[in-house]
């Protein structure tokens, strides 16, 4: 059922219900027709918001069109406040993972330093939660493993106690973190409470980034003990400057400013985005991390980093003093009024333009490109997910074999023009790219998707033809063949059911009909199959599905580049083109010196003169013309 058909039966099915909604905060849950959560959203008004889904289906985005067309039911809850509303949308999102909600792939807790300043004898521990107790929370750190490298340099450096006995002062003797200057022994009796409280005001300062103030502090106290012919103890708080030197030599510094904030960077691939964050604290860089989120094609950046903050902070993560972000948020005054309300303090959302924060965002930008090229890779390279992924395929698509080599095709063009197309190879589950192909069509005028998969999928299989017609060595079913002579377990073509019958009659005319062959759909990534009038749609959360969007992504990759290619090649001859007197073996002869317009426009007079087969008078002439 269409989405014109299906929206005028929703209003009347859910006419009560939206008659019924109030015009208070909340959030609205809609479910399929199996009662699975399919759509998470808060409102400030649910009156308001809930109803634009209702209204003339010509005005609403895609992804909402889609959505209608799987509504089964509709519920709400009522929250006390558009922060509450907030925070409830976060919890369920995560709790169901809603097919068209912006999802976090990994819920990630993150390690935090603790010091409970309220307590007598303040230790500091490691937590992954944290808690409106009035203790001081520092980080969040990246891993386990950093918040215990964290862990053991403050007690390096500082002299606190790491037990967890009841400090009496009477103890007769204190242990060896004493004896080997890692503990100030107030069991024992050795120092007071103030100076204890002082050595855990020093931590505090070293954790907030202040390390230098922290050296101060420690340089007046080595002076007052050798004035005081103290030298043991003048030793002690030298060898403590010494170290806290060493480690601000190491560290690496983030900002001119001591600051306390979060720092995020954005990439984005087809319906998959990366987030990655630098955890800023005094001026370094104390840990950093990428988030994966799925379900992400539709939404704008603003919509993305939206949903993503309210997940990240929503799960615990301790919300900062500021937050750099590479675009504007979606509702961003009712997520920084939620940040406010969790920190109990002000919180700066911003877009930096300019300085550190703008070369942090940029880097943090870098390292979510490079994190999700990452992930790709290494999912591909896990030979026991990809092996599952196969034959999960095989038993959803019906194949009777492992679809051990698989070839995947997409067009690529705008408007019609410069159509050209993509042929990648995976075996056995990890792209080959030696076996990439690309095409120009030759035979298709216009944007005629089906005509150009027709025409690409007749040449590649006449290869194969001529490679069998060679010999009986030109040519093998096996799919680990290269070339033309190999013949794919299953082929994939970029598109719905009319891309997929245009390649089955390509291959029952050319006498290949028992190659099993594909449409993949892009807005809701259905597999249409012959003799099958539903399509084929893979579980969320399998392996297979993952594995069809990276060959369907590789392929559409490869496309893209070879026509931008094409593109500004075409662009650079048609203006040279105009030049009198510049022919094709002139033409070609510019292109292979200087490679584009742009370095011909840079080029002198006498450097376009000095190509083969050009005069002065001709180079003058392109000088002027573009």
């Amino acid at each position: 059922m269409g989405v014109m058909e299906r929206t005028q039966p929703l209003r009347e099915r859910f006419a009560e219900q939206l008659r019924a909604l109030p015009a208070r905060p909340g959030v609205y849950v809609f479910r399929d027709d199996q009662g699975d959560v399919i759509y998470v959203g808060k409102a400030a008004s649910l009156r308001n918001r809930v109803r634009n889904y209702f209204g003339s289906p010509r005005s609403l985005e895609p992804k909402t069109r889609r959505l209608l067309e799987r509504v089964g039911s509709l519920d709400w809850i009522l929250t006390g406040s558009e922060s509450e509303a907030l925070m409830l949308e976060a919890t369920l999102v995560k709790r169901h993972q809603p097919l068209f909600n912006v999802r976090l792939r990994d819920d990630k807790h993150y390690p935090y330093l603790k010091i409970d300043v309220n307590a007598p004898w303040p230790r500091v521990t490691i937590t992954r939660r944290i808690e409106d107790d009035g203790a001081r929370y520092f980080g969040p750190y990246a891993s386990a493993h950093s918040v215990r490298t964290a862990l053991d340099l403050v007690k390096r450096l500082f002299p606190w106690r790491s037990c967890t006995k009841e400090i009496t002062g009477h103890d007769p003797r204190p242990c060896l973190d004493y004896y080997i200057h890692r503990c100030i022994a107030p069991c024992s009796g050795y120092c007071t409470e103030e100076e204890y409280r002082e050595v855990i005001r020093q931590v505090v300062l070293f954790l907030e980034g202040h390390t230098e103030e922290v050296m101060r502090i420690l340089e007046g106290r080595m002076r007052v003990a050798a004035e005081t012919y103290d030298y043991e103890r003048a030793a002690l708080f030298r060898d403590q400057i010494h170290a806290l030197q060493h480690v601000a030599e190491r560290q690496q510094f983030a900002t001119t400013r001591p600051a306390e904030m979060d720092v995020f960077g954005m990439a984005r691939a087809d319906d998959e985005a990366c987030v990655h964050v630098f955890f800023v604290r005094g001026t370094n860089v104390i840990g950093r991390d990428s988030f994966i989120l799925q379900g992400t094609r539709d939404e704008t950046d603003a919509a993305v980093l939206s949903g993503f903050l309210r997940q990240l902070y929503g799960g615990g993560a301790m919300v900062p003093a500021e937050v750099l972000l590479p675009a504007s948020t979606d509702d961003a005054s009712a997520i920084r009024a939620w940040m406010v309300e969790r920190r109990h303090g002000a919180v700066r959302l911003w877009v930096p333009q300019r300085g550190d924060g703008l070369r942090l965002v940029k880097l943090a930008n870098e390292n979510a490109k490079e994190a999700l090229e990452i992930e790709r890779i290494r999912w591909l390279a896990d030979r026991e997910r990809t092996a599952e992924a196969l034959e999960q395929l095989r038993d959803e698509l019906g194949l009777p074999d492992i679809p051990r080599r698989i070839e995947c095709y997409d067009i690529s063009n705008i408007q019609g023009r410069d159509s050209v197309a993509s042929m990648v190879v995976f075996v056995d589950g990890r792209p080959a790219r030696s076996e990439y192909r690309r095409f120009r069509i030759k035979t298709v005028e216009g944007a005629d998707d089906f005509a150009s998969m027709a025409e690409v999928l007749r040449r590649r299989f006449r290869r194969f033809q001529q490679a069998a017609e060679a010999g009986p060595d030109g040519a093998d079913e096996g799919p680990l063949v290269a070339g033309w002579g190999a013949l794919p377990d299953l082929v994939i073509v970029d598109g719905g059911r009319g891309q997929l019958n245009a390649a089955l009659d390509v291959l029952r005319n050319l006498g290949l009909g028992q190659v099993p062959v594909s449409g993949l759909a892009k807005e809701r990534e259905e597999l249409h199959v012959v003799d099958l009038d539903e399509p084929v749609v893979l579980p969320r959360a399998s392996q297979a599905l993952y594995l069809v969007q990276r060959v369907r992504d590789e392929a559409h990759r490869f496309a893209i580049t070879y026509h931008r290619a094409v593109r500004q090649k075409h662009g650079f001859e048609s203006q040279l083109d105009r030049v009198q007197g510049i022919g094709p073996k002139r033409r070609r002869a510019l292109l292979r010196k200087f490679g584009s317009l742009r370095a011909i426009r840079e080029a002198s007079v006498d450097e376009i003169a000095a190509t083969v087969g050009m005069t002065r008078s001709l180079a003058e002439r392109v000088k002027q013309a573009i």
